[in-house]
């Protein structure tokens, strides 16, 4: 490995490792995500070289779609004249409290220009991770790959301390608490049972490294296990049912394989059966330590899909959807959500709660960016269709759709909550793009 490429490595395992360990808070933790967004324009300013090699050789579609998201938010806060602005749909009660202050003159598209240049700042994350990732090496991408599955499996460990102590020792974020719910390094439980999803596609399909040898297919099931007790404990009914999404794809793989190996099956199989012994007695003391330790988490967890009681996100959707008409088609500003509910929340829609967020991203993106920001998750969406299809030219498929998984899952998940909506997610979310980008295509491939 040269310089250059272990330079690259270093730079965005630092960026993942952090992200991981102090990105998963949201919004309220300024200080934590400038933690990580520091560390991320560190690593782009020693790597000028990869920045300029995005913009000058990656695919035309990515390059466009990247620079559309950096500039949406950033015209938001572009100064306009008051004859501009004010002529904006639902900008009347910005005109009337200026009237009121008796200020007149320019201003922004956003209705909170701080919001949207807080939400401007948090791509920058995700744009290192998407340049310094295209410059990485195959190899050291598949490396990463299983970092990212190793900060997963302390997610597990720091959410088994969780669980075991009822939610009293090892919460990163506890001002929700939920007494033996798991985690992790989140603020929301939610997104850290779509984070082990994440990990869960990347244990199931990457390439594990030749000198495990006949212990490395136990080692993947014992992780994979693992992952998904752990995906169990957080009680989201979203991250359980999309964790059949990897599994089925570990699934089909296994399938193929055996199809295409119908030859030699003798001498190396003994050592597998004793490594796979191994690996189910480690599972299986897991699944014994949950039990004897927090006896009734599972049942507890079947009952959370059996709950009849009226979820209070629709009546969030109702008012978000009337929000969303109000700023149609232009959009209230990236950012400005928790800002703009509390003028369109009805009063028999209030709770003790504040909602904070509209727990559908594609409404929320509706009522922020309009028009033009539906247009935009349109094209990535379609730019990941294309990607995925292509990769199945690929002899390298499986790690490509180890990125398309983890990508489709954060797009379900966000009908029903908000996943991008935090550092770690966004910083992972670019690397799975990377891997779909990457191994899209025949390693002599030098463009999409």
């Amino acid at each position: 490995m040269n310089t250059t490429k272990r330079s690259l490595l270093w730079a965005l395992g630092a960026i993942l490792i952090v992200a991981a360990m102090f990105g998963g808070g949201g919004s309220r933790y300024g200080l934590a995500n400038l933690a990580v967004q520091l560390t991320a324009i560190a690593a782009l300013a020693l790597h000028g070289r990869a920045f300029v090699a995005f913009w000058i050789g990656a695919a035309v579609p990515l390059r466009i779609l990247v620079a559309l998201s950096l500039l949406l938010p950033a015209l938001f806060i572009v100064p306009l004249p008051q004859s501009v602005w004010s002529a904006l749909p639902g900008r009347e009660l910005v005109a009337q409290s200026f009237e009121l202050a008796g200020v007149a003159g320019w201003a922004t598209a956003s209705v909170e220009p701080v919001r949207t240049l807080l939400a401007l700042t948090a791509l920058i994350t995700p744009l290192a991770v998407l340049v310094i990732g295209l410059g990485t090496g195959r190899e050291q991408l598949i490396d990463l790959g299983w970092i990212v599955v190793g900060l997963g499996l302390a997610n597990v460990a720091i959410g088994m301390v969780q669980v075991l102590s009822n939610g009293a020792t090892g919460l990163f974020y506890p001002e929700i608490p939920m007494p033996g719910v798991l985690f992790g390094s989140f603020a929301n439980r939610n997104t850290a049972g779509l984070f082990l999803v994440l990990c869960l596609s990347l244990a199931a399909l990457l390439p594990i490294p030749r000198r495990m040898g006949t212990a490395a297919f136990p080692a993947r099931i014992a992780v994979c296990v693992l992952l998904l007790l752990a995906v169990l404990l957080t009680r989201s009914r979203t991250a359980i049912v999309l964790s059949a999404l990897p599994l089925g794809a570990l699934a089909l793989q296994m399938m193929s394989r055996r199809l295409k190996e119908t030859r030699k099956r003798s001498g190396a199989s003994q050592m597998t059966v004793v490594a796979a012994i191994g690996a189910g007695v480690l599972v299986l003391g897991a699944v014994a330590t949950l039990a004897v330790g927090a006896p009734g988490r599972l049942g507890e967890v079947v009952d959370r899909f059996q709950e009849d009681g009226t979820d209070a996100r629709a009546y969030i959707w109702e008012d978000s959807a009337y929000s969303a008409s109000r700023y149609w088609p232009v959009g209230a500003g990236t950012g400005t959500f928790d800002d703009v509910f509390q003028i369109d929340e009805s009063l028999e829609n209030i709770t003790l709660r504040r909602a904070g967020r509209a727990h559908n991203d594609y409404l929320e993106v509706a009522i922020e960016a309009g028009l033009s920001g539906l247009l935009l998750i349109a094209g990535w969406l379609a730019l990941l269709a294309w990607l995925s299809w292509r990769a199945r030219t690929s002899p390298d498929r499986w790690i490509a759709w180890s990125g398309s998984i983890a990508l489709l899952a954060i797009a379900l998940q966000s009908i029903t909550d908000y996943p991008l909506r935090n550092q770690s997610m966004l910083a992972f979310a670019a690397f799975t793009l990377v891997l779909l980008v990457r191994f899209s295509i025949p390693p002599r491939g030098t463009r999409l």
